[in-house]
């Protein structure tokens, strides 16, 4: 039987959503970095110290094909719900280099999902760990009105991964390496714009031979700062640099679910609210909505984020 392949693209902080229109063997997914997860600060990492900081949130979307339209495979949209809850523990040092301070993270999440995917059965999920994510190279400077952030992510294969019923895959089963670049200007009039900049390198899945490509994403902000509580916009873009293969040949396109190469594209926004407490612990709620979206699930994004210092 002649395997076709849909590429999808998840909510969670990290893994993915899985899908197969056949019976056949099934791909990896696409997002093992939540989309959206940094934008007060973004730039501008703490003070020397440990640092708590908890990602709870729910995703629901739709699967649009190469034109922005809903997907129909089985004459039904393919559909997702996910919850996500990840836990990172972040220390930055009093050690510098270049004159920045050195620090590392390492983030690890728990994930609910449900797809409803007809060839499949419908609605099935997975609960359980997704892939973690480590980082042990982060360097922050500071001046002023301006702070940035250089590092390298790295994501690992840790989450559940099923590749006869993808829909209960909450892993990618593959390594991606992505530099990450963030930068915030704190003015002293109250005005915050900040923004973190990524490029994500995927390794191949060997289970099905299928190799992801490249993708430049960013999370952006632009709010005021109002005594302790501050508002703004935020959300984050994505673009496929270049194609998916397999089997070393460019991925064709399949009318109506997805385009040639399935290169895919998204752009959000929505509000976002911060409250500060006198003690440092920062609470922020946002709301993003997905527009533009090509190749990838489309939908809405709610969570709610803590930056606890211990």
């Amino acid at each position: 039987m002649k395997e076709v392949i849909i590429k999808t693209a998840s909510a969670v902080l990290v893994g993915s959503l899985f899908l197969a229109v056949s019976s056949g063997h099934a791909k990896e997914g696409g997002d093992q970095y939540a989309n959206g997860a940094e934008n007060w600060f973004a730039g501008a990492a703490p003070r020397p110290g440990n640092y708590f900081i908890n990602y709870l949130g729910n995703y629901s979307g739709k699967l649009k094909d190469g034109n922005g339209n809903n997907a129909i495979v089985a004459d039904k949209t393919p559909t997702v719900n996910a919850v996500f809850n990840a836990l990172r523990f972040l220390k930055v040092t009093e050690q510098t280099l270049w004159g920045g301070n050195w620090g590392w993270h390492v983030i690890v999440p728990v994930v609910n999902q449900k797809i409803d995917f007809v060839p499949q059965g419908g609605k099935a999920g997975k609960t359980g760990l997704g892939d973690i994510t480590i980082n042990p190279f982060i360097l922050s400077w500071h001046s002023p009105e301006w702070h940035t952030v250089v590092g390298l992510d790295i994501n690992l294969p840790s989450g559940a991964y099923d590749m006869n019923d993808l829909r209960k895959s909450i892993g990618v089963n593959y390594t991606s390496i992505e530099p990450v670049f963030a930068v915030s200007y704190l003015g002293s009039n109250g005005w915050e714009v900040s923004g973190k900049f990524m490029y994500n390198i995927k390794t191949k899945n060997n289970a099905t031979d299928y190799q992801s490509g490249d993708e430049f994403h960013m999370d952006y902000l632009v709010g005021k700062h109002i005594g302790n509580w501050g508002v703004g916009v935020s959300g984050y873009y994505l673009k496929q640099v270049n194609d998916d293969k397999q089997n070393g040949a460019t991925v064709a396109a399949a009318p109506g679910v997805w385009s040639e190469g399935r290169r895919g594209q998204v752009f959000s926004i929505g509000p976002s609210v911060k409250y500060k407490t006198q003690g440092g612990t920062v609470f922020i709620g946002q709301w993003q909505h997905e527009t533009k979206v090509e190749n990838r699930f489309g939908g809405e994004k709610v969570w709610l984020k803590l930056i606890m210092p211990l």
